[in-house]
């Protein structure tokens, strides 16, 4: 089976649970015109009063596919992000094992968003110590042959995706955060994500 996967920033749980499945082929989508609030340029972690979304600031002129897009350097977000994630994790089970990989995400320097999703995915399959190859596609196509996540993901509406509750830094406090980015589920499951994420129901 062939999968079209969207090239997000430190995807959420349910995109790895897909981009992982050892029946699939992955290809991600390249050439699509860019859409605006989205996980392409951002993603959600759980912060001391919630749900806490990062959003890469892109340079805007005029639609564009997501290979042109250019991340904006007029703002330190790298640094911001960073900050954040630190701040939301630090004191989580797993943080301070991985905390040198996770770092080495926002250290990355390009001008091209689709550059720094592909690096940070690269950098979290290290953690997860998973080799899952992809390929890029060619062209755009509307209708793809390929089974077409695109739209599947949304980081305005609750996750389709069934996933199991997990301990999570502030669930005393807030309670459960479904679907929230990888490095959540990195920071409180450690060696135990990867089996987490195979387990997964993809719809």
């Amino acid at each position: 089976m062939k999968i079209l996967l969207p090239v997000f920033y430190l995807p959420p749980v349910s995109w790895f649970s897909v981009f992982l499945r050892g029946d699939a082929e992955i290809i991600f989508e390249q050439y699509e015109n860019f859409p605006k609030q989205t996980y392409r340029n951002r993603a959600n972690i759980y912060g001391a009063n919630g749900r806490l979304s990062l959003i890469i600031p892109v340079s805007h002129n005029g639609k564009r596919p997501m290979k042109e897009i250019e991340v904006s350097h007029r703002e330190n977000w790298q640094k911001q992000h960073w900050k954040s994630i630190k701040t939301a994790y630090q004191s989580s089970a797993y943080f301070e094992f991985y905390e040198d990989k996770i770092e080495r995400i926002f250290s990355f320097e390009t001008n091209s968003l689709l550059q720094f999703n592909l690096n940070a995915i690269s950098i979290i399959q290290k953690i997860l110590k998973t080799e899952k190859a992809y390929s890029l596609n060619d062209e755009f196509f509307r209708n793809p042959l390929e089974e077409n996540y695109r739209e599947r993901f949304s980081a305005k509406t609750e996750s389709e995706f069934e996933m199991e509750e997990y301990y999570q830094t502030f669930t005393d406090k807030l309670g459960f955060e479904k679907d929230l980015s990888v490095l959540d589920l990195i920071c409180n499951k450690g060696p135990e994500s990867l089996t987490y994420l195979r387990n997964i129901q993809t719809k």
